[in-house]
């Protein structure tokens, strides 16, 4: 990484406070989008698919968005400002609940699946607002100015479960149309927000700096910064996208689902008001360790009973373990490159994270229907384990490649 001098570190802070201001009120804005979905996705999904196996396919579609929009941000934000970005993700977002209403409306799958895939596309451009955030800042405010704007993630658990529970009924027989129109709503309110982001378009001389994409992504950081990030994303993802269903097939309530979902989202989101201190502290590598641990956890408790708490309170331990590995991930990925080449680094980060949620999720519809919410906590044990062995291997070998360049004697000098 470049240094920065003293004096632009705290001239570019000061910038960056003011963006984190309006990134993290972005994020809670944004996060409706996703809440909306997933609370209501495999349930509205269960309603319109013509076999139940099918339920989460529009779930899935929403993380094939994901897949999809990330490397067109990096692009985008590339040639064009991350604001050009912003307000391009957050047109999908309105468009995102508009058609999801019509679809709900005329009972069509195929359009609601459309929907949702829209709303993966905001989703993938909202996933730049933690980067975008650290722009230009200082090394030692990059993981607070990260963990700040996930922050804003707090607001989205309350408003997006209980938006939800507000409207579901308004248009009644048909459940939760109104929803998803609120929901193109908030988007609307969102872009006007991330209008006055100050995020201006790179200099031409920084599209063609850098070293390849290649030799950046070869570097051992970044393939556990990586890794970790596609482990600690898609496996939280998976039993999220199954839980609203299998607490459904369970015999628990819409609104014991929703309040699961709410609690979910707050706690993937709390921590990050003091997770940026913590990696401060003990190191990016050491809290992805934990939230890797914390997520075998709420798989475990999973496993341990199907009533409504077992439920929520695996959600809420899967949450927290989500935020310190992802955060602690994307903290890992900001050591790996220089100003210059952050757009094209990141963007591919996220299509590696976003992309392994695709294939994964597909099959967690018949994951669920075939074999049970058992088999889905189950699932989550293997990627942890080989995260906390790619983890410890990372650290081994950075400890080993800092004694190489001690001397074997010391200075006499000294």
């Amino acid at each position: 990484m470049i240094d920065m001098t003293a004096a632009d570190g705290i001239s570019g802070d000061a910038r960056v406070r003011s963006n984190v201001l309006r990134l993290a009120a972005a994020q809670a804005l944004t996060g409706a989008n996703s809440a909306v979905i997933f609370a209501t996705g495999s349930i509205v999904g269960a309603t319109l698919a013509p076999s139940i196996s099918l339920a989460t396919v529009p779930l899935s579609m929403y993380v094939v968005g994901l897949a999809a929009g990330t490397l067109p941000t990096g692009a985008i934000s590339r040639a064009f400002g991350r604001r050009v970005a912003f307000i391009i993700g957050t047109g999908c977002g309105v468009l995102t609940g508009l058609l999801g209403a019509f679809a709900i409306l005329r009972g069509s799958f195929p359009l609601f699946c459309c929907a949702t895939f829209l709303g993966g596309l905001y989703g993938a451009v909202s996933q730049s607002y933690r980067f975008a955030a650290a722009d230009g800042a200082s090394a030692a405010y990059r993981p607070r100015a990260v963990s700040w704007v996930m922050a804003g993630g707090v607001f989205a658990g309350v408003l997006g479960p209980q938006l939800v529970q507000w409207t579901m009924d308004v248009w009644s027989p048909y459940l939760f149309a109104f929803s998803f129109v609120v929901q193109a709503i908030i988007a609307l309110v969102a872009m006007a927000v991330l209008a006055g982001v100050d995020a201006p378009k790179p200099a031409p001389s920084d599209l063609h700096r850098g070293r390849p994409l290649f030799e950046i992504v070869r570097q051992p950081r970044f393939i556990a910064a990586a890794l970790c990030g596609v482990i600690s994303y898609p496996t939280m993802n998976l039993v999220m996208t199954s839980a609203p269903l299998a607490m459904k097939m369970c015999g628990l309530g819409v609104s014991d689902s929703n309040f699961g979902i709410q609690w979910h989202i707050v706690a993937m989101y709390g921590p990050s008001f003091f997770t940026g201190s913590l990696i401060a502290r003990f190191g990016a590598p050491r809290i992805v360790a934990a939230g890797l641990l914390l997520e075998a956890a709420g798989a475990t408790i999973g496993l341990s009973g199907i009533t409504a708490m077992h439920f929520w309170a695996t959600l809420i331990v899967l949450g927290i373990g989500w935020n310190l590995g992802f955060v602690g991930a994307s903290a890992l990925v900001l050591e790996t490159h220089r100003p210059e080449e952050r757009n094209k680094v990141q963007a591919f980060n996220d299509f590696l994270i976003f992309g392994m949620m695709a294939l994964g999720s597909f099959s967690s519809g018949q994951l669920l229907a075939n074999y049970g919410w058992s088999a889905v906590n189950l699932v989550v044990y293997p990627p942890v384990l080989l995260g906390l062995a790619v983890l410890a291997a990372a650290s081994f070998a950075k400890r080993r490649a800092a004694l190489q360049q001690v001397p074997e004697f010391p200075d006499p000098s000294i």
